[in-house]
Formats: C-alpha cells, structure tokens, sequence
C-alpha cells in the first residue's frame, strides 16, 4: 500500500470528507488538508505562453552521423556515433491552450540537447523563414494573430492588414496558405532553426549556418475542409498522434542537415544572409548531414515535463554561437525574460530543463531558490573572489570576433531588401499547378469577409511576386463569392 500524505510528509486519515462540527455543523478551519486542497487548486494554472501556447512534446536521442567538426568544435558533434538526450516541443503559434490542433498557421519546432557542456537549445518553427525581419514589428504581427480587443474575436481583417502593408511577409504567407500549412500532425513535417546561427571549429574559423531537421516520415498535409471535418471530432489530433505512436513503438525520426558559409561570403550575397524572410539557395549552399533525431519516450507528467519545458536561443554551447541576425538578437532576450515571467526566476532549475552537466554561476536567491547557491565554494558569492573551490571564467572557450560591424542606428528593414524573388521561385518554380491552385483557394478563404480595400492592397503585392499569383487569387475570389451566392 502507498499511503498518501500531506505535502509536508504527514499521513493522512480520510481524503473523503470534510471535518465539520456535526452532520448540520459549519466546516471547521482546522482541516487542513481541505484548505489545502482548495488552495492548490486555485493555484494549478500558470500563464500560458504568450505565443506557441498549444504544444506537444516527447523525449528522445540525437545520434551524430557525419562528421563535421572543420566546421564546429561542439563537443555534440565530436564523433560519429554519439548520442545526446534531447526534449521536443512543437506547437501552433497563434492558438491559445485550449484551441484546435488542426487549424492552418505556422507550427514551432524546438529541441533541447542535454550536452556534456551545458543545454543547447534550438528554438525555430516548420518553416525556413519568418514574416518580419526586423524585431521591432514582432509584437505588432502577433497582436494581429491573437483576439480583437474589442470584440474579442480572432481578426482576418487584421492580419491581412499588416501582411498588405509588409512585403516581407510574402514569402512566409505564400508557405503558411499552400499545403505545408496544414501538415496532418508533427511527425509529418520539417523543422528549421530560420535564424542564421553560427559555427566555429577548434582553430577559431567561423562559418554561418541554417539548420534544417528533415523528416523520415515524409510530408503530409490536409486541406481545409479535411482539418474542418478532423476538428469537428477532435480538438487534440496532434496530441493523440504523436503520443499514440510514441507509446505504440513508432518512433519518428528527423535527419539534422546543415547548409555552412564561410564567414567572408556573407558579404558577397546577393541577399541579406543573416535575413529572416529568406532562405539561402540550395544549389549555392547544399544541405550537410548531421545526424539523426529520434523520440522514443512520451513524459511522465505533461505539465511538469511539456508545460515548463522551457527553449531559448540564449542557451547555446562552445561551438555554436549567434549571427547578426537582428530577429535572433531580440529572441536572446525575449524567450529567456518570457519563462523568467511565465515559470519563474529559476525556471531553469526545474528538472526539464536542468543542464545534465555540473552548473556554476552566481545567481543569488529569489523565489522559489531550492538549490541555495552554486558557485563552486560555501564563501563565495561575488566575484572574482579569492576563494579555493570557487567557480572563474574559462577563456579557453571564448568565442571567435565577428568579423562584420557596423556604426549604430535604426535599422530601415525595408530599404535595399528584394522581397518578391524568392516568393516568386517558390511560386513559379517549386509549386505544381495543383499546389498552386490549393494555394489561391486557400488564401480566398482566408480573405473572406475582409474589407475590399485591404484585400487589393494585399493582393497588389502577390502581382508583384507574380502576375499569375495576384490573378490566380482574384479568380478563386470569385469562385468563392459565387459559390457563397449560390448557396445563399
């Protein structure tokens, strides 16, 4: 028998009722563990992230299998064979807790590696670019996903709004409205770090790079009215799915690839390398294997290991470093600051998210301190000190200086960018007439009900992707329209 307690370790006698004075008596205020039951409960809710609220994870292996240490001196990478632990989440971005997983909108696609030198964490989506390059205009874009403060509704109105007066947006709109929107659940679909991130290998050269998790399940998506029917069933698909085949032995895997520049040829480019809005061809930097990820484990607890499981790009380890991509500077910050509001100051203390290695710092008390402090030495807590035992820098693992500067000042994130090529390869060059087609019809859709005036802004900037593209949306505007009449 497992005997239950109170939290402070006491047994307890009877969990079925209340002490009271007598069958008809008021309940009295010295039972404990009703009050403390009624206390914990009021307190079970945390805030839910501000975006990514809806997620779902899994724990499982990353397996290195090529060798690329001339580019990186992680010791994640250090040989071929070696097997990291790592934890996953993904999620829908712009969905609260308790929304549907079927509903078409950017995915995020994020992986915690437990290394020996500390957790390496790589925050990014399904996607290779973002809509806003510049992290001025990332608050203003969300607002547009989440609910009209006045009617409390989400706004299509809104979004195509900021998407017409943002040319940057194109090339992510253009991905998110074909049939990548849509994946049929996390298993199915890719994920990318976006971000330019760097490399550098144990002789100090540097190289930028792009990091691609491609899926061995192969891609596959639903329509609208396929996720329409999955939702009207169903609000947790992505859920069942991925936690049903976890548990039943399927175990899905994703291939790590990695396109690598060396440092001097990002000022060559003929666009902005370090641009969130664009990827780098292909053909110019071609996909490296890494390694292989699997999950193999579903948590024990979902609120304990998925809810605090906590990502930010400020958690990078020797050997894998930033760029001067200005979205990626701004998510060094605001991820951290968003757990340290959401979880608390030593939300990187809770078990999910706790280094496997040995961790020093001279981070001081706060709430919820249960590891007093960790600085290597019982009398050490500043520094530098004098203290034997006491934790210093290390200069061996310093990171190589950035080669490219520049003077201070606001950054004009619209002068001198080409938003319209790489959407208009994506669009003329990579996509069926099928895809093109699902594409029109879903953008339609998403436009219903929009004002005019904002859905010709809108599509005045598809016509100068393409021709094709802003006409291929203005006849299934007309279909629809038709249709909705008919109907009517």
């Amino acid at each position: 028998m497992t005997r239950m307690t109170t939290t402070a370790g006491a047994p307890i006698a009877d969990n079925q009722n209340t002490l009271t004075a007598g069958p008809r008596g008021p309940v009295l205020l010295e039972d404990y563990q009703l009050i403390e039951k009624l206390a914990h409960q009021n307190r079970e809710r945390i805030p839910e992230r501000v975006v990514h609220a809806k997620g779902w994870g899994a724990f499982g292996t990353f397996t290195v299998t090529n060798d690329i240490t001339r580019y990186s001196c992680a010791k994640v990478f250090s040989e071929v064979g070696k097997q990291t632990d790592l934890a996953v989440r993904f999620s829908t971005v712009a969905g609260e807790l308790g929304a549907a997983d079927h509903e078409r909108d950017v995915r995020g696609f994020s992986v915690k590696m437990y290394t020996e030198e500390g957790n390496w964490d790589l925050a990014g989506n399904n996607t290779p670019v973002f809509f806003v390059r510049d992290p001025m205009k990332f608050p203003d874009f969300i607002h547009t996903q989440k609910r009209h403060p006045r009617t409390n509704l989400r706004s299509a109105t809104a979004m195509w709004d900021f998407w017409s007066l943002s040319p940057e947006s194109l090339h992510q709109v253009t991905i998110l409205m074909s049939d990548r929107g849509l994946p049929v659940d996390p298993m199915h679909m890719n994920g990318y770090g976006s971000h330019t991130y760097s490399l550098w290998n144990a002789q100090g050269e540097r190289f930028w790079v792009k990091f691609h998790w491609k899926t061995l399940q192969g891609h596959a998506h639903y329509t609208n009215a396929e996720a329409a029917e999955i939702v009207g069933r169903t609000r947790e698909g992505y859920q069942e799915a991925l936690f049903g085949a976890i548990e039943e032995g399927r175990f899905p895997k994703w291939r790590l690839m990695v396109q690598v520049m060396p440092e001097a040829e990002a000022e060559t480019t003929p666009y902005n390398p370090f641009d969130l809005t664009k990827v780098w061809p292909h053909s110019d930097y071609p996909l490296i294997e890494v390694g292989v990820m699997e999950l193999n484990r579903n948590a024990d607890n979902y609120f304990a290991q998925i809810e605090q499981l906590a990502f930010s790009p400020s958690n990078k380890v020797p050997g894998i470093g930033y760029s001067p991509d200005k979205m990626l500077q701004a998510r060094v910050f605001s991820y951290a600051d968003a757990h340290r509001y959401r979880l608390g100051t030593h939300y990187e203390a809770l078990p999910v998210n706790a280094p496997r290695c040995p961790v020093h710092h001279y981070h001081k008390d706060g709430q919820m301190n249960f590891f007093g402090h960790r600085t290597g030495a019982v009398d050490a807590y500043y520094e530098p000190n004098s203290v034997p035992g006491a934790a210093v820098e290390d200069p061996a693992v310093a990171e190589p200086p950035l080669r490219i500067s520049g003077d201070a000042a606001r950054y004009n994130h619209r002068e001198g960018n080409d938003d319209y090529s790489q959407p208009r390869a994506l669009h003329d060059k990579v996509m069926t007439d099928e895809q093109r087609a699902r594409l029109y019809a879903n953008i339609a859709e998403a436009m219903a009900g929009i004002p005019e005036e904002i859905a010709n802004r809108a599509i005045a900037q598809f016509d100068r992707v393409s021709p094709a593209y802003g006409e291929g949306i203005r006849a299934a505007r007309a279909r629809l329209a038709g249709a909705l009449q008919a109907a009517e």
